[in-house]
């Protein structure tokens, strides 16, 4: 059934402009998917969707291509400066607000990224909240994205 679900969110993606998980969601229902939000992010993430410029200056997921790969760093910096809106940070958490729709493209490259300090993001449609370890590396990450902002 995963696989299954995971070829029709490709084609979905190929066919149509798909702007965010809950359009994706939708158009899986209509096909017959019983897809929750959660499920939709994980084939996502599993499927390495990437979220491309569209004629309508908004973004799209689409499937990446291997003839064009791009750099993880270079990408990870274009997302930064492009979707962040803010970031706040306290203990031992960071938490970064995007403009809508980018949250999950940001997490996971920053989850591909390997930062060692970074045990794991959770992403929603503007919003990511990266746990860090130790807590008294916060300060190294955020110095780290605000060079690359």
């Amino acid at each position: 059934m995963k696989a299954r679900r995971q070829m029709k969110v490709q084609e979905i993606i190929t066919k149509e402009i798909i702007h965010t998980q809950e359009d994706l969601a939708e158009r899986l229902r209509l096909a017959g998917y019983d897809v929750t939000q959660a499920t939709v992010s994980r084939d996502i993430k599993e499927l390495g969707l990437i979220k491309v410029p569209s004629a309508d200056d908004e973004y799209r997921y689409a499937v990446p291509t291997e003839a064009h790969p791009i750099n993880l760093q270079d990408r990870l910096k274009r997302l930064l400066r492009e979707t962040v809106v803010s970031i706040n940070d306290t203990e031992s958490l960071i938490v970064i607000r995007t403009i809508p729709g980018n949250a999950h493209a940001l997490a996971a490259v920053m989850d591909n990224s390997n930062w060692e300090e970074v045990i794991g993001t959770v992403a929603g449609d503007d919003t990511i909240l990266l746990v860090i370890k130790p807590k008294e590396a916060v300060q190294t990450v955020l110095e780290r994205i605000s060079t690359l902002l």
